[in-house]
């Protein structure tokens, strides 16, 4: 099956809360939405670990779902986050995105149970089954609790047809290389952690994965023109730049410190929803800092 032409910097968004973390602001998702377009990035994604997916209800999630690939308008590919515990509700999330209109599909394969690699197999399939469009296979344990070695995901993607990009997150740069070599230049790949960016780059990454385009979109769009460029010295001094805040949003957790770093510029999204604390106040004293050394 052949993939949208998804590359370069991949923004993911936020899911803006009201005041009380009670309901949804979408109005406010539809202006970061519009930035993160204006300011360059190639695709869109919503409802992953920054768009808080995890915690929202089944009505919110169709919310977000719906209003985000519709405000989208294929200005670029919108690639919608459907992982669920279980295979029943990824399913039907992925079907509802497809019907909506979404480009392509994120699989994380969660389960509060470790799953065998005949089960993660089965799991894809039978999304993949369920719906006509790509999937973006996203393999991320610090999350998932579950690590897909490079010999799985390459027998996932032989099995499943619509199985087309794989998201590598495991901070493992030999992955990448892996996927590289032992897919012969023919399985896309994306780098999902920010502080590989540049070497994912050079290992042979399609694209970014990030949230940081919320708050450096410029930054991060040099660093990607540079590397296209075969500038190594220009895109060694972008990566190192930007890296003290890539580092900060890592660490700091990303809807926390995205949507302190949104407020900073005047669009209020709310806090992230609780379990999730927003940032304490040396938490955004420090990320101003970082901000304002970059502007």
């Amino acid at each position: 099956m052949p993939s949208p032409d998804i590359h370069g910097i991949i923004g993911y968004t936020i899911t803006p809360f009201t005041a009380d973390g009670e309901g949804l602001e979408l109005a406010a998702l539809g202006r970061a939405i519009d930035r993160l377009i204006d300011g360059g990035v190639h695709a869109i994604a919503p409802l992953g670990s920054t768009g808080e997916g995890a915690y929202l209800s089944d009505a919110e999630w169709e919310q977000v779902s719906e209003f985000s690939i519709k405000r989208v308008a294929k200005r670029v590919p919108t690639i919608v986050s459907v992982s669920d515990l279980t295979t029943a509700k990824a399913v039907r999330r992925a079907r509802f995105a497809e019907a909506q209109g979404a480009d392509a599909v994120m699989v994380l394969p969660t389960s509060y149970w470790k799953l065998s690699e005949a089960e993660i197999l089965a799991h894809y399939r039978a999304i993949g089954d369920s719906i006509g469009v790509p999937i973006m296979l996203y393999n991320n344990p610090a999350t998932s609790g579950t690590d897909m070695s490079v010999d799985l995901i390459l027998r996932i993607v032989g099995a499943v047809e619509n199985v087309t990009m794989v998201k590598e997150s495991t901070g493992d740069i030999q992955r990448m290389h892996q996927l590289q070599h032992r897919g012969e230049g023919q399985v896309p790949f994306y780098n999902g952690s920010n502080p590989l960016a540049l070497e994912a780059f050079a290992a042979g990454a399609k694209g970014w994965c990030t949230a940081a385009p919320n708050l450096i979109p410029q930054l991060n769009l040099d660093l990607y023109e540079a590397v296209r460029a075969n500038d190594l010295s220009k895109a060694r001094e972008l990566f190192y730049r930007q890296l003290p805040l890539l580092d900060f949003i890592l660490k700091g957790g990303l809807p926390a410190t995205i949507k302190a770093g949104l407020r900073t510029t005047g669009l209020e999204v709310g806090d992230p929803r609780l379990p999730v604390f927003p940032l304490d106040e040396t938490g955004r004293v420090n990320l101003e800092k970082l901000l304002k050394a970059l502007r």
